[in-house]
């Protein structure tokens, strides 16, 4: 009995480990390809007036991408590991923007991107849990 419950232990720990990692890593993906909408709408390839749309967009592709992460890895319980995803990264998107800028208030579009982040992630623990086929003997 002891042995099982060491066994879920660990396993609940490497998941936690994994949703943290993938948050990081979909805060880096949503880094880059924010940084490539402010070089296109400084090139003038985009227009200023859809920054908030990219944002979200850009929060999308984020908890995607690093839930997708997490989720090949665990394998199990995908939905729950990709909201959980998609929570690790709003969570740390909110830090960064509240360290780096003077407030983060929900009414400036917060909503927008925890939908967005929670929707990457959901939409990651749906098409990344397919289970591997068995082979037939």
């Amino acid at each position: 009995m002891r042995k099982i419950e060491e066994e879920q232990g660990a396993r609940l720990v490497r998941v936690m480990m994994y949703v943290l990692v993938g948050g990081v890593a979909g805060l880096l993906v949503c880094l880059a390809l924010l940084m490539a909408c402010s070089i296109g709408i400084s090139a003038g390839f985009a227009k200023e007036t859809f920054m908030y749309q990219l944002t979200v967009i850009g929060c999308v592709a984020g908890g995607f991408f690093g839930g997708l992460w997490s989720v090949r890895r665990c394998r199990s319980r995908t939905l729950i590991v990709g909201l959980a995803v998609g929570a690790v990264f709003f969570f740390l998107l909110l830090t960064v923007g509240v360290l780096l800028f003077d407030g983060a208030a929900p009414d400036e579009g917060g909503l927008g991107l925890l939908c967005g982040s929670l929707f990457g992630g959901a939409a990651s623990g749906i098409l990344g849990g397919k289970p591997q086929k068995r082979k037939r003997r």
